[in-house]
């Protein structure tokens, strides 16, 4: 069980407003939360304070050991294995900050002789811990689209966290000695291949010793939204228990102030003068061709719940044991209580 949350990273004094409750939070600086963090949308009922954001990896460590704020963004992944161990102390909002394809994040040492997917099995593949939600969602995908199960592979980890500790004896780990790295493991061949949420160092320089195991990724993931409608969720939005007990209208008050901050923020970014790419504006059209008005759409919507239920059943086949968790034991009643399709509330001007 995790330590109560402890910290208020928020040095700044704030005084409440009368009547209001005072909540801090801890999210990424992503465009679609800035009106939120900059106090242009204020939720109801709510003084929100702004704590400084340090970093991915550094957020999810606070959350996952109990001393963030009030309000903290998480992996969607390692959500699900806390709340499966019994932490009790959180809950989730149904604001999904951060999505992504991941067919493009599976790298591979291009010395190893691997042309196709099946040629992993039996391979070591790295990874710098085992439950980023990215490397789910990608195990996932090349079991069930490329027949590559995920016990047919060794993986090597730079880092323990709560998947590894807990993870089923027959799914082989290897864990590497301390100050060994996995990218470096890579270049040098001592690991076939890795998966990472991240675009490396290498493939952002292009180093000619490693390459993507799909090179036409993007058609890939296009073909993979057309055939599930699924966008991948990456992390949650969690709240403290005992706020959402005593207040529990703190839900749709906050789920509507990220969606309103989402709001403006595409307002803002459909115009291509606020952005220094030549066809930004044809990108934006192509996607959301593609991907819909709102590929970010919050609440659990009939597609939400078959996007984030198929992280939870990766999760759990892959790390997990005893029965599959409900969406009902990971989200708050009152976020299923939740009017859909949330309201519009900024139009998009194009007048530019």
């Amino acid at each position: 069980m995790a330590k109560k949350r402890k910290i208020s990273p928020a040095k700044t004094k704030v005084r409440a407003s009368p009547g209001k409750v005072r909540l801090s939070m801890m999210v990424g600086d992503y465009e679609i939360v800035r009106a939120l963090k900059e106090g242009e949308v204020k939720p109801r009922g709510i003084d929100l304070v702004i704590a400084k954001y340090p970093g991915t990896r550094a957020i999810h460590d606070r959350v996952a050991g109990g001393v963030g704020c009030d309000i903290n963004e998480f992996n969607a992944g390692a959500y699900v294995v806390q709340k499966h161990k019994g932490r009790a102390d959180f809950t989730a909002l149904p604001v999904f900050l951060h999505r992504r394809f991941r067919h493009g994040f599976i790298y591979i040492n291009k010395s190893r002789g691997i042309a196709k997917p099946t040629d992993l099995i039996d391979r070591r593949v790295a990874c710098r811990t085992l439950g980023a939600a990215a490397n789910y969602w990608m195990r996932g995908h090349l079991e069930e689209d490329y027949a590559v199960p995920h016990r047919s592979v060794t993986w090597v980890i730079e880092s323990e966290d709560d998947a590894s500790l807990q993870a089923p004896a027959d799914l082989k780990i290897e864990r590497l000695p301390r100050g060994k790295n996995v990218e470096d493991m890579l270049l040098a061949g001592e690991v076939d291949a890795m998966i990472a949420p991240n675009v490396t160092r290498m493939i952002g320089e292009g180093d000619p010793r490693v390459a993507r195991l799909f090179p036409d990724y993007r058609t890939i993931e296009t073909a993979y939204f057309r055939r599930t409608g699924i966008f991948p969720i990456m992390h949650v939005t969690t709240i403290g228990s005992d706020i959402v007990a005593k207040h529990p209208w703190v839900v749709e008050s906050l789920v509507l102030a990220f969606e309103e901050a989402k709001q403006l923020a595409y307002r803002r970014l459909a115009n291509p003068r606020n952005v220094p790419l030549g066809w930004y504006r044809t990108y934006w059209e192509e996607e959301r061709a593609l991907l819909g008005s709102d590929p970010w759409e919050y609440g659990l919507s009939e597609l939400n719940r078959r996007n984030y239920g198929t992280l939870v059943g990766w999760v759990h086949a892959q790390v997990l044991t005893g029965t599959r968790p409900r969406l009902e034991d990971l989200f708050p009643r009152e976020a299923f209580q939740l009017e859909l399709p949330l309201p519009r509330m900024h139009e998009i001007d194009y007048k530019f």
